[in-house]
């Protein structure tokens, strides 16, 4: 089988990626305090620059989108001043990066929110998961109902996390309207039992997911702006929705008439099965008139047989590219791939993030 697409250049708006590849958003924990990127992330994503699009780990639009202890933000000059940095790394390489805005809804836990405030979410309906902090995973906090009139404000953190971006160099963003976080939670009429506007029907629950995409197109160019769902995926107590073909339809219909750059999508169960639910991606692919990456459970012979097929344009890859710095040259050789320590996913330092070998130091090494 022919293993040349994946590497082909690839036009992505105003942008050539120099291949295929994307390195997907990877939460890491390593934040400073403050919510500002952590030095180390200037070399961390600076040794991944060879993927054709970084996507970087999932970043808060504001302390209320927080759900996770030592996450970066970009609602602050020092965050904004953090990732200018890694941003002008990244480039220097000749690498692309956006970066994925995020607000997490009832996934968070009370010590993260202002004066120790309750999560907010579409309903009071309690995330049977854990999340992490104070150095261990802990049950989320009950959340409270965000009322009619803070929804505008939600929308408006998003369009400002947006144009903060543009600020900070990068490339664009990447909307996190997955894995069951705040714009996924609104959507799901498992997580939705609103009466108002936004709750109810499946064009009322689609309803802030296409508002913040608008928003932040507007804000930033639709040139500028991707973004991520996950239809079926039960991340995060999301259990799936009653008519989940029928709402993602309906959602990447609306998402492809604001002429969005990307959708990202997660096939089946974030970081599990491809095949947990019945659904039709290459019906959405089909929908929408931008760029389609796929992602979840991806390997070289996998990307090669559904780029070959057009039933993708980009192929995301997660923790691969956690242990691999150098991914896309050594699928390009055939070469082994490392190994990645779980032990070290989530908070630490250098150890487990920037001290993987590539192949040139393997070579080393072993002279």
């Amino acid at each position: 089988m022919s293993v040349f697409k994946l590497f082909e250049p690839y036009k992505l708006g105003p942008i050539t990626l120099s291949n295929r590849t994307v390195m997907a958003p990877l939460t890491r924990n390593r934040a400073l305090p403050g919510n500002v990127p952590n030095p180390l992330a200037i070399e961390y994503y600076a040794q991944r620059a060879s993927a054709g699009l970084l996507v970087t780990e999932g970043t808060a639009v504001s302390q209320q989108g927080q759900g996770y202890q030592d996450v970066p933000g970009i609602f602050t000059k020092e965050q904004i001043a953090g990732w200018k940095k890694v941003t002008d790394a990244v480039h220097a390489k000749g690498g692309h990066i956006f970066t994925q805005i995020w607000h997490v809804g009832r996934i968070s836990h009370s010590s993260l929110q202002a004066n120790g405030g309750a999560p907010v979410g579409p309903s009071a309906i309690r995330a049977n998961t854990k999340t992490f902090v104070n150095n261990t995973f802990t049950d989320c906090s009950e959340p409270r109902a965000l009322e009619l009139d803070e929804i505008p404000g939600v929308i408006d953190s998003f369009a400002r996390a947006a144009a903060n971006a543009v600020e900070a160099g990068f490339d664009g963003v990447e909307i996190h309207g997955a894995n069951g976080y705040l714009l996924d939670q609104f959507a799901r009429d498992s997580t939705n039992k609103r009466t108002d506007a936004y709750g109810g029907s499946l064009e009322n629950r689609a309803k802030l997911m296409l508002e913040v995409s608008k928003a932040v197109a507007r804000e930033i160019g639709a040139d500028k702006t991707g973004i991520r769902i996950s239809p079926v995926t039960p991340a995060n107590d999301a259990a799936a929705d009653s008519q989940a073909q029928k709402l993602f339809d309906y959602i990447v219909d609306g998402l492809s008439a604001e002429k969005l750059v990307y959708l990202h999508v997660v096939e089946g169960a974030t970081g599990g099965p491809r095949d947990i639910a019945p659904f039709d991606y290459a019906g959405l692919r089909k929908r929408f008139s931008g760029t389609y990456i796929g992602n979840n459970g991806y390997d070289l012979a996998l990307a090669e047989k559904v780029l070959a097929a057009d039933k993708a344009d980009l192929i995301a890859f997660g923790k691969l590219f956690i242990s691999n710095p150098d991914l896309v040259e050594r699928l390009k050789a055939g070469a082994p791939l490392n190994e990645f320590d779980k032990a070290t996913f989530y908070g630490g330092g250098a150890k487990g993030y920037t001290d993987y070998p590539t192949l040139a130091d393997a070579k080393q090494a072993a002279e």
